[in-house]
């Protein structure tokens, strides 16, 4: 694994109402700030719902999944921390405990559940084929070895054949658990 610091998404609380003008400032602050390179996707959680009015007509409106919230993507260096946390509208991030610490990321399957209820997608860079070799990272099998038998990239998961007591055993795992031998 190389030195590079990843980018991850943290969830960061917002007067409710104003998560999209958040959303416009953060985005605004960024782009003068040159902070492309530390900031990256700013999401406000919506979904569409057809509601029926008062008349019985059918009205598509866009509603918050959570309001109050919107989700960054970014790598977290102390430059990034304080612009977020100093964008007009921002009361914190979710996930800080305070004195200046900073918060933990959403976990991978967190994002993707939430990305994909949206309709948008997390994009991963999968650089992995089937009959690759790979390391397990994380999890319950974190420092085995085994070859990529199977790749579901809708699901974020990948199966592994790794050898469990002198046996080749076949394994399901999300992609963050992995990666590729270099």
């Amino acid at each position: 694994m190389d030195n590079t610091i990843e980018k991850e998404w943290y969830v960061i609380h917002t007067y409710s109402g104003y998560e999209n003008k958040v959303k416009d400032n953060l985005e605004k602050r960024v782009e003068t700030l040159n902070m492309e390179d530390k900031i990256f996707r700013i999401v406000v959680p919506e979904e569409k719902e057809v509601i029926i009015t008062p008349t019985g007509k059918k009205k598509e409106v866009t509603r918050k999944t959570f309001p109050g919230y919107v989700l960054v993507e970014l790598v977290m260096t102390d430059d990034s921390w304080f612009i977020v946390r100093n964008t007009p509208g921002v009361t914190g991030f979710v996930g800080s405990h305070g004195a200046g610490s900073k918060p933990s990321p959403l976990l991978p399957e967190e994002i993707n559940f939430i990305l994909r209820e949206m309709g948008l997608s997390n994009i991963i860079d999968v650089d992995i084929n089937i009959s690759d070799y790979v390391n397990v990272i994380s999890g319950p099998f974190a420092g085995m070895e085994g070859r990529v038998i199977d790749l579901d990239l809708h699901n974020y998961k990948v199966s592994v054949m790794i050898e469990i007591m002198g046996r080749e055993t076949k394994v399901e795992l999300e992609l963050y658990h992995v990666e590729k031998f270099n």
